[in-house]
């Protein structure tokens, strides 16, 4: 690997910054492990928690040569070279070589034609007879409060994408509701959790879909490459994007897949879009933003709107509070507040009223981080006179982080 770092007085490149180091015991030794989202680093890499002082060293700024003063006597400035270049190896630096590996590491995936699951054997289990036995018995639990919606068609449902071990009575609450739908085709509209990890790619395109085909526990299911090929005809104004590598680690989608994939036994195609963030409209009226929303709703709205058979899931949770996400009180503390901005926001939801939504989103910039408004509003905008009905909504406590996500959906018919 001639790219790997290979000096001794250019600055040593800084640790990544998007590592996670995380201290950990394994028969009595310590290590730190690097947890690594976007998957670059070597599986389970960890390094002896006597590597720490070191590792506070590599600043960016720092050349072999201006380490020696901290070297012990028993490590030579060769020792160290060759220390460094094993931590560009496992691409935990963030060096030229790491980029090299991620940007090709991407580009293949953007290449492949089948997306394969991240969550399976994560949130729940992957062996499909174990994960069909599990989802048995969550119906059997949760299932039988079932909302009679018989008296109009189902058009849509608003879902979370919380993790299953924590909301699956809220999951079955709703889609034993679509039980008895069998739609041709799935259009998901989904928060994108990780499309800023690619700003300079995504600055202008809010809008990702997938051409792949997602392969999960219980089968894998088409794209339509049709509509999503339709879709893409207009996509620079509509700020939609087929450079797909937002979708790669991302669970918003799969998770609604899942429950999908168990409750229908017909063949069905999906359009697979995330959706970034929309802090710009909090900002501006009118906007470069807020243009491109029209515009990629009104696609919608006509693509769509004479197709019966087309089913609409918009994934995304409500609140995020407390510690672990930048709050100076513990989410307890919050939990009244909380649960009336949520409110509020349900019912906007209900009336599909996205003038209602973002006026109450704008205010203190959408202060409680619901991840489900870019996603919800989008498909709001695209459908503006269906109306919905809250038929779950729930909290999870992460008691020991001091934090909370709350979490609901709502039909449309």
């Amino acid at each position: 690997m001639s790219d790997l770092f290979n000096s001794k007085t250019e600055p040593i490149p800084q640790i990544r910054p998007d590592l996670d180091v995380i201290p950990v015991q394994n028969n009595g030794d310590s290590y730190l492990y690097f947890h690594d989202i976007r998957g670059y680093t070597t599986d389970d890499f960890a390094l002896d928690y006597g590597a720490r002082n070191l590792l506070a060293l590599l600043d960016g700024r720092k050349s072999i040569n201006d380490l020696k003063p901290y070297l012990g006597k028993k490590v030579n400035d060769d020792q160290l070279l060759e220390y460094i270049r094993f931590l560009d190896k496992n691409r935990v630096l963030f060096s030229s070589h790491y980029q090299t590996y991620a940007e090709q590491f991407e580009r293949e995936y953007e290449q492949a034609d089948v997306h394969h699951s991240v969550t399976a054997g994560n949130s729940y289990p992957a062996d499909p007879k174990e994960l069909r036995s599990h989802l048995d018995d969550a119906f059997t639990t949760y299932g039988g409060n079932e909302k009679d919606s018989s008296n109009q068609p189902i058009k849509a449902m608003y879902a979370p994408h919380i993790d299953p071990r924590v909301g699956m009575q809220t999951y079955v609450e709703s889609f034993q509701a679509l039980k008895n739908l069998k739609p041709k085709r799935v259009v998901l509209l989904a928060t994108s959790h990780y499309a800023s990890l690619h700003a300079n790619l995504y600055k202008n395109e809010p809008f990702i879909v997938s051409s792949k085909d997602f392969a999960m526990p219980l089968g894998t299911v088409r794209a339509d490459r049709e509509a999503i090929s339709n879709l893409l005809q207009n996509a620079k104004s509509a700020g939609l994007t087929n450079q797909d590598r937002a979708h790669r680690i991302e669970h918003s989608i799969e998770l609604h897949m899942l429950f999908l994939q168990y409750i229908w036994n017909h063949e069905y195609s999906i359009v697979p879009i995330v959706v970034g963030g929309f802090d710009e409209l909090f900002y501006m009226k009118e906007s470069h933003l807020s243009f491109q929303l029209d515009t990629f709703a009104r696609q919608l709205r006509e693509q769509f709107r004479n197709e019966e058979e087309t089913f609409f899931l918009i994934s995304g949770d409500l609140a995020h509070v407390g510690k672990k996400f930048g709050d100076d009180q513990p989410a307890a503390a919050m939990e009244d507040e909380v649960a009336q901005f949520d409110g509020q926001f349900l019912e906007a939801a209900e009336n599909g009223s996205t003038e209602q939504m973002l006026s109450l989103i704008k205010q203190n910039y959408d202060p409680y981080r619901i991840c489900g408004f870019p996603p919800l509003y989008t498909f709001l905008k695209a459908f503006p006179d269906l109306k919905g009905q809250v038929i779950s909504y729930d909290r999870w406590d992460e008691t020991e982080r001091e934090s909370a996500v709350t979490f609901g959906s709502i039909l449309y018919q």
